[in-house]
């Protein structure tokens, strides 16, 4: 496992200097790349300079035996041509072992969508008398009227706060920054939060954060799902919730206004279009009656 070991840990180095990806982003690769790698050494005894387009069918056919999702088969598929890739731009093979082979076709499953009366139910929930109930309502406003990513909303500063001029600074995948609408009503609870954390004890490294725990720090991504699952048990909801359903929603709620999905896809901060359409869609009645009113044929 030498030659992969020094490999694995130049990619490390190459995807979070060159590519930007998040230390979360690049474990993902790395484990899974460690699972490919312990297999061809297992399995043949190579190298990576050994690998050949039948070693790669036969670990995902081992992934497959194992009942691996088709989902998350593609996503180490993925990870594994990356890696190849990499390796033979930097001239450390001769020839890429993955280039005739296709991802398992997988359908596309979209999370569940909440409904604007749901979203309120939620947030109706909240007990703002208790300790952290302006922090936690404020926090799911946030989520999803700026349609954020959780680890852009644990990762979201005061400094970051441009209410007067409407916006908040998002910090994206790849530390690519973007500015978005922030709601009114966002505006006011978070106003309400930080009025209520002005006597809260503040650690010095986190002390720009802007959603703290108990102990002054920032909160975790842990620590979202808990609020958000407990905040969504209350009020009755039976759908399985995540922070990703609120940007989701966010995003459909957009559409269905009439919203371009360019403009749908800056406010997501996607770099592709293609993206946005996975995370994104509109009922089918709101769709067919569109067809109907614009359509030039559609009295015939």
């Amino acid at each position: 496992m030498r030659d992969w070991d020094k490999e694995l840990k130049d990619y490390t180095f190459y995807i979070k200097l060159e590519k930007k990806l998040s230390d979360n982003t690049a474990e993902a690769y790395l484990r899974d790349l460690r699972q490919m790698a312990g297999y061809m050494d297992s399995e043949f005894g190579i190298g990576p300079e050994q690998v050949r387009e039948q070693h790669i069918e036969s670990f995902l056919a081992y992934l497959y035996d194992k009942g691996v999702k088709k989902t998350t088969q593609a996503r180490i598929l993925s990870g594994v041509k990356s890696f190849f890739n990499y390796l033979l731009i930097n001239d450390r093979i001769e020839n890429l072992p993955t280039e005739f082979i296709d991802p398992p076709k997988t359908g596309r499953k979209l999370p569940d969508v909440l409904s604007v009366a749901e979203i309120q139910a939620i947030l109706d929930t909240i007990d703002l008398s208790s300790r952290f109930g302006h922090r936690n309502k404020a926090m799911i406003e946030t989520l999803y009227s700026c349609g954020l990513r959780v680890s852009e909303l644990i990762s979201l500063r005061i400094s970051d706060l441009f209410f007067d001029d409407g916006f908040i600074r998002v910090i994206g995948k790849g530390d690519k920054q973007r500015l978005v609408p922030v709601s009114r009503q966002a505006v006011r609870l978070i106003g309400c939060y930080l009025e209520q954390r002005a006597g809260q004890e503040t650690d010095p490294r986190s002390a720009d954060t802007l959603f703290l725990n108990n102990k002054g720090r920032g909160l975790t991504r842990v620590m979202i799902f808990h609020i958000i699952r407990e905040a969504a048990k209350a009020a009755g909801i039976a759908k399985t919730i995540s922070p990703h359903t609120f940007r989701h929603s966010f995003a459909t709620h957009l559409l269905e206004g009439g919203a371009s999905i360019r403009q749908v896809q800056e406010m997501l901060g996607h770099e592709s279009i293609l993206t946005t359409e996975i995370y994104t869609h509109l009922d089918r009645e709101n769709l067919r009656d569109n067809v109907e009113s614009h359509h030039p044929l559609s009295d015939f």
